[in-house]
């Protein structure tokens, strides 16, 4: 990440490791902790479309592109509309 984040910040960044991690997790592998790191390179951007956005599509799409681009997985788009919408709750909840 490179710079340090007030803590509220800080709260959302990791929330969203989790969610992505235990909640997104499009390849299943949230049942072990050997592949932790896996999900993490998206973590800035998706942090970023958070701070930037209070609807889900913006998150929505990019969890879509890395799942059918990036992973040549099947479009998932409810599931993405579902995660990106708790990322938006997660960040309410913390009142950034």
């Amino acid at each position: 990440m490179g710079q340090k984040l007030p803590p509220e910040q800080m709260e959302l960044y990791t929330r969203i490791d989790e969610i992505l991690f235990y909640k997104w997790d499009p390849i299943g592998i949230s049942d072990g902790d050997w592949a932790r790191d896996e999900y993490q390179s998206y973590l800035p951007h998706v942090f970023k479309l958070a701070l930037e956005n209070d609807t889900p599509e913006p998150i929505a799409d990019y969890l879509t592109v890395i799942t059918t681009e990036n992973m040549g997985l099947s479009k998932a788009r409810e599931h993405d509309l579902k995660i990106a919408r708790l990322i938006l709750e997660v960040k309410e909840g913390i009142a950034l």
